[in-house]
């Protein structure tokens, strides 16, 4: 129960921080946190312990909780993620994730052109092959086209055998989990994008990493360009 209570305490202060609700500056106590959330020290502490961890707060002796400035929160942490794409920051959020994404996935497909096993070509191959078919059935904002999205470029990823590069599957998971729960996921994918993910697979499977770069390159900049239209109509 008492997890539970910390978790919820944490959700609510961190979601209110990333609205801009409680702006940098602003300076809390555990006193105060405690009548707030009618929860105990212990809680609250905990609370504010996760916070804390991910650069949102800095707690002191004598001085409180005081909410840090964004540039010192922890950026590809899925929570602080989750947070602005519920928020005010979602369109920001949404295109700083897609300029990461612009800049590294292509990298990671180049390298996966060389390095990926011959189990994780075929599996690229299939999800491909997945999202062409459910992409066809008019089911591109369905649970299944989001799952076999988010499995084909976390295999990206992880097929560069590159650690940092692998480690920006929980960001990509976020972002891509993120659109499909704000309904920003069309039914039919915009013209292109379901092929990209086709010709990145096959190059990957033939090992021609100068194709794998330039289709995942191509596929980035669509799903960019969806997005700024998405912020624009907004």
């Amino acid at each position: 129960m008492a997890s539970d209570m910390h978790g919820d305490i944490t959700s609510t202060l961190g979601a209110r921080i990333a609205a801009g609700e409680v702006p940098p500056g602003s300076v809390l106590t555990l006193a105060q946190l405690e009548r707030d959330h009618d929860a105990s020290r212990t809680v609250v502490r905990e609370a504010v312990r996760v916070l804390e961890s991910i650069g949102m707060v800095r707690s002191r002796r004598r001085v409180g909780i005081t909410v840090q400035s964004r540039e010192d929160w922890e950026a590809n942490s899925p929570q602080v993620i989750e947070w602005n794409l519920q928020g005010p920051f979602r369109q920001q959020q949404l295109e700083a994730l897609m300029e990461l994404r612009v800049a590294v996935e292509p990298t990671a497909a180049m390298l996966a052109a060389g390095r990926a096993t011959p189990a994780q070509r075929a599996e690229l191959r299939r999800l491909a092959d997945r999202l062409r078919e459910l992409s066809d059935r008019g089911l591109g904002a369905s649970d299944d086209f989001l799952q076999a999205d988010v499995e084909f470029h976390s295999l990206l990823l992880c097929a560069s055998r590159n650690p940092q590069l692998r480690a920006l599957c929980d960001p990509v998971r976020e972002v891509l989990t993120g659109r499909s729960r704000l309904g920003m996921t069309p039914a039919t994918p915009a013209a292109g994008t379901v092929a990209e993910h086709s010709a990145v697979a096959d190059a990957i499977a033939r090992g021609d990493a100068d194709e794998a770069e330039h289709h995942s390159r191509e596929h980035m900049r669509s799903v960019r360009s969806e997005i700024r239209a998405d912020g624009s109509l907004g």
